[in-house]
C-alpha cells in the first residue's frame, strides 16, 4: 500500500474547491456520471480505431445505493485507470501541486476552468471518504484502489478486480444524509442524466405480483440515449415532436409549433424549441428551456444564450461550444454566446415566416397564442422586428387578420386625417367599448382589437416605426374627432350657455376616488349621442404601460384617471336643458354671472398692474385685493351650482 501526505492543512485544498467550484451539492452525481460516460465513450472510440480489440459487452453505467452502509456507487465499464493515471489525473491536480494550485487560483476562480479531474472532486461535497476502484482496459493492467477522506492524505493499493472500468464509492457524510435515499437519487438522475448517451441503470424495474410490488431481473434504465434533438428532422414526424414535448412537460397542452435546430458551423448547436400555448394577461413562465452540454443537463436559466423574448419558449438546447465555468453553474462572456443567440433568433423568425407563407390559414387561427411571443420579440429585438414585420398580423374587431402593409392599404382612404397621418383606430375590449366601435364603423372606419398582454407597449412601438401613423382608441374622443378632417360643425351654444351647462353637468357627476371628470362641449350632429364619456389617449396609455411595468413609471401610475364628459352642444336635448336652466334660474344666474364678469374684469386689471413688477414692488394692498377677488369669484361660482 502506498500512502501520500503533502503536509498541507485541510483548510487549503478542499474548501477552495467547494467554495469556488461547487456551491450546489446535488450536482456531484451529474459530474461523476458524466465522467463515467466520458470513460465509456472513450473506450468505444478506441475500439472503433482498433486500439482496443476486446469485446465491449454491456456498457451500462450503474448507480447503486446502500442505505445501511450509507454509500453511493457509480460503476462503469469504460477505459479505467492505471496507478500512473490516478497519479496524473487525480493526485497531481489537488495534492502534488497543492501550494501552486492554491496560489494560482485562490484569487481567480475562473482560472480553474479546463483542469481535468475537477469534476471528480465534487464528490467531496457530500462525502467523508471516497474510494476509486479501477482497472485499465489495457492488457495485463493491475487493478488499484485509491482512498481519501478529504484530508491531505490518500492511500493507493493493488487489488483484484476481474473487469475493466471504474467504481466510485462515496461514503456520505452526516450533513448530507438526505442523498442516502432512493427517491432522491431517482430525482437527481431524472434531472441531470435523463438524456445521457450511455445507458444509466439504477436498480431493477418492478412489477405488481401477488398484490405487492416486486423487483424483476430487468435493469431500471433511467435515460434515453438517443433523444429526439439528436435525430435527423427528416426521420421525425409531428407526433414524435409532440410526444417528446409531453415527456418534457407532462401537464401542458400540446404546443403550437416546434423548431428543430441543427447547426454545425460556426458552432455546434442542436435542440428543439416549442411555442407553448400561453393565454393573455396571465403570469408568463420562463425557465422552461433546458440547456445541455453533450446531452448533460446544465441549467434551465438560459437568458444569456436565448434572446429575452424567446425565454417564453419551451424545449431543449444542446451545445458543446457554450462557454461554462467548470461547475457549469453559469455562462461566461464569450463571442460564441452572442452568435448562438443571434442564430436562434434568425431560425425562429425563418420558421415563423415559413409557416405563414405555407399555411397562412393555420397561422391566423393560432395568432392569438402566437402574438405574445412575436410582439415581445419585436419590442425587445430590433433584428427580429425587421424579420417579423413580414408576418406579424393586425386583427380587427371582426376577427380578420392583416399584415402591416395590407392593413395600411385598407384604411388609407377613410382614415387619413387632415395632417396626412394614417389613424389606426383600436379597441381593448369589444364589449365595454361596443358603442364606440359601432359609431366608428358607421363612419366607415375599421377598428383593430388590441387586447394582448403587451399591446399598450406594442402600440407605442409601432407608432415609432410607422411613418406618419398614430394609434387612437375608439373611446378617446367623439367619433368626429377620431380622424380629424378640415370640415367642422359650428357649436350653437353661447359661452354663457356653456358656462351654465358646465355647472349643471358637473353637479351630477358622482365623486369617485382617484377619478377626475372634465366637462367639454363638441359641435356634433343633431342625431349623434347627446352626452358621452371619453378617456384621453395619452394619459390612459401611459397608465396602462405603467401598470404593466410593475414598479416602473410610478409618476403616471399615481395620476388620477382622467375622463371627458363630452356634451353634444348641437343636440336638441342639450338645447332644451339649456333653455330650462335659463327659464328656471335665468334671473339668478344673470345676477351671478354679472358679478363674476365684474370680478374677472377687476382681476385682469390687478394682474396687468403687477405684470412688469418684481414681487417686492407690488403694493401689499394690491396683493390682498387680488386674493380677495379670487375668493369672491370662487364664492360666486359656488352659488351658481343648482340646489
Amino acid at each position: 500500500m502506498q500512502k501520500g501526505n503533502i503536509g498541507v492543512s485541510t483548510e487549503n485544498i478542499f474548501p477552495i474547491i467547494k467554495k469556488y467550484l461547487y456551491s450546489d451539492h446535488e450536482i456531484f452525481l451529474r459530474e461523476l456520471i458524466s465522467n463515467a460516460v466520458d470513460a465509456s465513450q472513450k473506450l468505444k472510440t478506441l475500439a472503433s480505431v482498433g486500439e482496443f480489440k476486446g469485446e465491449l459487452g454491456d456498457m451500462t453505467i450503474r448507480v447503486s445505493l446502500d442505505e445501511k452502509k450509507k454509500t453511493i456507487t457509480i460503476s462503469d465499464r469504460g477505459v479505467g485507470m492505471t496507478a500512473e493515471e490516478i497519479e496524473k489525473y487525480i493526485n497531481q491536480l489537488a495534492f502534488s501541486g497543492a501550494n501552486e494550485f492554491l496560489e494560482k487560483y485562490k484569487k481567480d476562480a475562473h482560472a480553474i476552468i479546463g483542469h481535468f479531474g475537477l469534476g471528480f472532486y465534487s464528490s467531496f461535497m457530500v462525502s467523508k471518504k471516497v474510494d476509486i476502484i479501477t482497472r485499465s482496459f489495457r492488457e495485463d493492467a493491475q487493478a488499484v484502489k485509491w482512498s481519501c477522506d478529504g484530508n491531505t492524505e490518500y492511500t493507493i493499493e493493488e487489488i483484484k478486480k476481474e473487469d475493466r472500468g471504474t467504481d466510485i464509492v462515496l461514503h456520505i457524510d452526516d450533513e448530507n444524509q438526505s442523498f442516502v435515499d432512493k427517491n432522491e437519487i431517482s430525482r437527481l438522475l431524472k434531472k441531470y442524466c435523463r438524456f445521457l448517451p450511455v445507458e444509466i441503470a439504477f436498480g431493477k424495474e418492478t412489477e405488481w405480483k401477488d398484490g405487492k410490488e416486486v423487483e424483476t431481473d430487468k435493469d431500471n434504465v433511467v435515460n434515453e440515449v438517443n433523444p429526439l434533438w439528436t435525430q435527423k428532422p427528416a426521420d421525425l414526424k409531428d407526433e414524435d415532436y409532440k410526444n417528446f414535448y409531453r415527456e418534457l412537460y407532462p401537464m401542458a397542452e400540446d404546443p403550437l409549433f416546434n423548431i428543430h435546430l441543427n447547426v454545425d458551423y460556426p458552432f455546434n448547436l442542436t435542440g428543439v424549441l416549442y411555442f407553448p400555448k400561453i393565454k393573455n394577461n396571465i403570469e408568463i413562465q420562463k425557465n422552461k428551456i433546458q440547456l445541455y452540454c453533450n446531452q448533460v443537463y446544465v441549467t434551465d436559466s438560459v437568458e444569456g444564450i436565448v434572446p429575452e423574448f424567446l425565454t417564453l419558449l419551451h424545449g431543449v438546447l444542446d451545445s458543446p461550444d457554450i462557454p461554462l465555468n467548470v461547475s457549469r453553474s453559469y455562462l461566461q462572456s464569450d463571442s460564441n454566446v452572442k452568435k448562438i443567440s443571434s442564430h436562434i433568433t434568425k431560425k425562429v423568425a425563418d420558421r415563423l415566416e415559413e409557416i405563414f407563407k405555407s399555411d397562412r390559414k393555420t397561422f391566423e387561427e393560432k395568432w392569438d397564442d402566437l402574438k405574445l411571443f412575436i410582439e415581445y420579440g419585436m419590442l425587445t429585438d430590433e433584428k427580429f422586428y425587421d424579420r417579423a414585420a413580414k408576418f406579424a398580423l393586425l386583427k380587427n374587431t371582426e376577427g380578420k387578420c392583416f399584415t402591416f402593409e395590407e392593413y395600411k392599404d385598407i384604411i388609407k382612404t377613410n382614415q387619413t386625417d387632415k395632417d396626412d397621418n394614417l389613424v389606426y383606430l383600436y379597441s381593448t375590449n369589444k364589449d365595454d367599448q361596443f358603442t364606440f366601435i359601432e359609431a366608428a364603423k358607421n363612419k366607415g372606419y375599421d377598428v383593430l382589437l388590441m387586447d394582448g398582454h403587451f399591446d399598450s407597449h406594442f402600440i407605442n412601438h409601432l407608432e415609432q416605426k410607422f411613418e406618419k401613423g398614430r394609434f387612437v382608441r375608439v373611446d378617446s374622443d367623439v367619433v368626429e374627432k377620431l380622424v380629424p378632417k378640415e370640415e367642422q360643425n359650428e357649436l350653437k351654444l353661447t359661452p354663457e350657455q356653456r358656462e351654465n351647462l358646465t355647472t349643471v353637468f358637473s353637479s351630477q357627476i358622482p365623486q369617485v376616488g382617484k377619478t377626475h371628470f372634465l366637462v367639454t362641449f363638441e359641435a356634433l350632429g343633431e342625431n349623434d349621442t347627446p352626452v358621452m364619456i371619453t378617456q384621453q389617449e395619452f394619459m390612459r396609455r401611459m397608465k396602462e404601460m405603467s401598470a404593466l411595468q410593475g414598479g416602473g413609471g410610478m409618476f403616471y401610475g399615481e395620476m388620477p384617471d382622467s375622463y371627458n364628459l363630452v356634451v353634444n352642444g348641437n343636440h336638441p336635448l342639450v338645447s332644451r336643458i339649456s333653455e330650462t336652466v335659463e327659464n328656471e334660474l335665468g334671473g339668478k344666474l344673470k345676477t351671478i354671472n354679472g358679478r363674476i364678469s365684474s370680478l374677472d374684469a377687476r382681476k385682469s386689471e390687478l394682474e396687468a398692474a403687477k405684470k412688469d413688477k418684481k414681487e417686492e414692488e407690488v403694493p401689499q394692498a394690491e396683493k390682498e385685493e387680488l386674493e380677495d377677488v379670487d375668493k369672491k369669484i370662487s364664492e360666486q361660482k359656488g352659488k351658481r351650482r343648482p340646489c
